[in-house]
């Protein structure tokens, strides 16, 4: 009989990781019936709904529709809306993706239910406990049965934490499934014209982490340093809906707009997002994903954050962990530019498109409780 497995996703970067693992169950439903539910974290069409038609998902089987401000009260709505769902579907797993409150809201409601879970981008750490994601991945891993990771690091902090090794299963990064499956379209991609950009030309800024952008004097630190890259290479700043407002809450909307060589705009869809990314010179982002895709498409990251759950991409060598620091961001920025020649980075093990593959060969060995 087919296993009953809920994908969970709620967020932009969750899409593009369950994208691979539902087509994957769905071409064997002697195996799998898989149900996805889209907690609806991400509300804004180009947040959300735009990456279903580009990452070619079908609809949800479920929509949550989250409400609330803040993790807290997502957390408790999303808690609240999917305990019926389970109640009903019974599923015999529930799959949930990454760190963000979707994850943990779901996982906890199916935890309250005694059914199996599994995760996916398990293990990672960026030990700093300030941070609610790092929370996040700690109450998420020690609730799994099942614990897909993409990286020997992530392995070894389960092992640390006393997670079972039977339980631990090295799969690869499905996002990068994602990224290899679309990328031909997304170099195909018109919006390098469309913004009058030539590859290598410009450097690519995406900017959304709390503590990065809700302290005046930390935000107004970075837009200071970019607006020093500026002078040396354009940038295109994808701003994020959480910047903008604080941006104007703190009276820095005439620093951020009126910066010679620094070009706003919307937040991209995933296609578009995938050439801006791979034709760019530079990336400074505080994104998690940013830093994994960026690895396997040979481009410089500089990460705006003092920690990273992503160490494999800095031994790799592509991404450089700055801070906040508006010297170090500089000081980094421009010795990338600096460099004549364009280095190469070695892609971690089994980054290579068949993650989710992997994912479904484990499933149907059986599912395995700790």
């Amino acid at each position: 009989m087919a296993l009953k497995i809920v994908v969970v996703a709620g967020t932009r970067p969750n899409f593009m990781k369950v994208a691979p693992i539902l087509a994957e169950l769905r071409r064997s439903p002697v195996d799998f019936a898989p149900l996805l539910v889209h907690t609806g974290q991400h509300y804004d069409y180009r947040m959300s709904h735009i990456f279903f038609e580009e990452l070619e998902m079908p609809a949800p089987d479920c929509y949550l529709g989250a409400q609330g401000e803040g993790a807290s009260a997502q957390t408790a709505d999303i808690l609240l809306k999917f305990a019926p769902v389970l109640a009903k579907e019974r599923p015999d797993l529930v799959l949930v993706v990454g760190d963000v409150t979707s994850t943990l809201a779901c996982i906890l409601a199916a935890a309250q239910r005694d059914l199996p879970v599994a995760h996916v981008e398990a293990g990672l750490r960026s030990g700093d406990r300030r941070l609610p994601e790092e929370l996040n991945r700690l109450a998420i891993d020690a609730l799994s049965d099942l614990l897909f990771t993409y990286s020997a690091d992530a392995d070894a902090n389960l092992l640390a934490e006393h997670v079972p090794a039977t339980s631990i299963f090295r799969v690869g990064n499905v996002m990068i499934d994602t990224l290899l499956r679309l990328r031909e379209r997304a170099q195909a991609s018109a919006i390098l014209r469309e913004l009058g950009l030539e590859p290598g030309r410009y450097g690519l800024v995406t900017l959304h982490r709390q503590s990065n952008v809700e302290d005046p004097q930390t935000l107004a630190g970075i837009l200071d340093a970019l607006a020093r890259i500026a002078r040396r290479l354009p940038l295109v700043f994808l701003v994020h809906p959480r910047t903008r407002k604080n941006v104007e809450r703190f009276g820095l909307s005439p620093r951020l707009e009126h910066t010679p060589g620094l070009r706003l705009t919307e937040p991209a869809g995933y296609l578009d997002m995938l050439c801006l990314q791979g034709a760019a010179r530079l990336v400074l982002t505080d994104s998690g994903g940013i830093q994994e895709e960026t690895t396997v498409l040979q481009v410089p990251c500089l990460t705006l954050r003092e920690s990273t759950e992503r160490p494999v991409t800095i031994t790799q060598g592509s991404n450089t962990l700055v801070g906040c620091d508006p010297e170090r961001i500089v000081e980094v920025a421009l010795g990338i530019l600096d460099q004549e020649e364009r280095k190469t980075y070695p892609v971690p093990d089994l980054w290579d498109g068949r993650a989710a593959g992997r994912i479904a060969e484990v499933l149907r060995q059986g599912i395995r409780r700790r």
